[in-house]
């Protein structure tokens, strides 16, 4: 190690990007060459920046290019949650296909493809002024990359209200395609007959259709399914907004 180091103090939301023999410290010592920036030796020790809310050093508000004093005690605290951004737009990397039809469901608009790779995500997130949302840390070292955050879990459910507490997204259930992201607009049965099946054309009345790909909606037998995930995301945000 080269000088005293640094002594940092990672937010405990913070700690699962550390190596595994500082997850449990309250204080890690890190190496430090004197010159680097405060968010270097951050990313060198693991944590994107993107997941990154106030920095401090010796008891002040700094930014990520502030440089340190060999053995000054620094403190990384986490984004806050929710997250104030512009707009709740988001892309999903390629592993988030059950999170994009859980978030479409809900109404939050949300842009994914199976088959995109890295430059075309940042190119898209950047375009489209859309969250990448990913648990790629190098995607989110990417200095190109206008804004993103890692999602927490590794099962659709724990996904889903980590994306929900993370940015308190409003809500507007069944109005977006699952497929496609689309719209979807009240569509009469009499014209969306010739596409059902003679048991839907008897069972159901009410119709909507993706304004985009042509995919028609109703309340078929998952629907309880479906109304469990909404009351789900509504459950969190009610908790959030009572917390």
């Amino acid at each position: 190690m080269e000088g005293p180091g640094l002594r940092v103090r990672f937010d405990e939301d913070l700690r699962l990007f550390l190596p595994p023999r500082h997850r449990r410290e309250e204080e890690v010592r890190l190496p430090y060459d004197g010159v680097s920036s405060l968010g270097h030796v951050v990313e060198t020790a693991g944590v994107p920046l993107p997941e990154v809310g106030a920095l401090a050093a010796g008891g002040r508000a700094v930014t990520p290019a502030y440089r340190p004093e060999p053995g000054e005690v620094v403190s990384v605290a986490a984004v806050p949650r929710p997250q104030p951004i512009p707009a709740p737009r988001f892309l999903l990397d390629v592993h988030f296909g059950t999170l994009a039809r859980r978030l479409r469901l809900v109404g939050v608009d949300t842009a994914y493809e199976n088959d995109l790779d890295d430059d075309t995500l940042i190119v898209r997130a950047n375009a489209e002024r859309r969250v990448l949302l990913t648990q790629d840390r190098g995607l989110l070292r990417r200095r190109s990359l206008w804004l993103g955050a890692h999602v927490r879990g590794s099962r659709p459910a724990d996904q889903f209200r980590d994306v929900l507490t993370r940015f308190a997204p409003p809500l507007a259930p069944y109005t977006r395609c699952t497929a496609c992201n689309g719209v979807l607009t009240p569509a009469g049965k009499d014209d969306v007959a010739p596409e059902l099946l003679p048991g839907t054309r008897r069972a159901y009345d009410t119709f909507a259709r993706c304004r985009d790909c042509g995919q028609v909606y109703w309340q078929g037998a998952h629907g309880s399914h479906l109304h469990d995930i909404v009351a789900q995301a509504e459950r969190v945000l009610a908790a959030q907004r009572t917390g």
